[in-house]
């Protein structure tokens, strides 16, 4: 497993430190949970699983963990920080201002359960679904990051960057 990165530029005061997992299954088809906001089913959207760092837990061992959580996927190969951005939200009645680190994973397990959701995810994810990258830039849903199709066909033609690239800022 590698060892945290330092954020190249990225503020991390005040803001809530999260870790998601871009993963991946043997046809190359990434991981996607399909959440809405708990009181309004039909304001929804797809997003990468993962979740707050919680208490003195590397970025790391936050992304297995949330993985496990929210999928029940645990054999994974954990890869690098393949993107990083702040993000600003509104979700279940509060902002949400995070550091988001997203790590690639691979699996070759592709069946999901969430047995371990909290109880606001319990009111607001209702599935998963694996994507390819031609789907998910075909999709007329909302997509978190914003340009993950595009993203993720960079990521399969040229592989991991080299570095961690830094998304633009993205305020809902």
């Amino acid at each position: 497993m590698p060892a945290d990165v330092p954020a190249p530029s990225v503020p991390e005061t005040g803001l809530r430190r999260v870790a998601r997992v871009v993963l991946l299954d043997p046809h190359d088809r990434i991981l996607l949970l399909h959440g809405h906001e708990p009181d309004d089913p039909a304001d929804d959207w797809w997003f990468t699983p993962g979740g707050g760092v919680e208490g003195d837990e590397t970025r790391e061992q936050a992304a297995l963990r949330e993985l496990a959580e929210e999928t029940g996927i645990t054999e994974i190969e954990l890869g690098p920080v393949l993107w990083q951005r702040v993000c600003s939200f509104p979700f279940a009645g509060r902002r949400w201002d995070q550091d988001e680190w997203y790590y690639l994973a691979r699996t070759a397990q592709t069946a999901t359960a969430a047995l371990g959701l909290t109880d606001l995810e319990k009111r607001s994810v209702v599935g998963a679904r694996w994507w390819t990258w031609r789907e998910l830039a075909e999709a007329h849903e909302t997509v978190y990051p914003t340009r993950l199709a595009e993203l993720l066909r960079t990521l399969l033609d040229d592989g991991p960057p080299a570095r961690p690239e830094v998304l633009d800022t993205e305020i809902v």
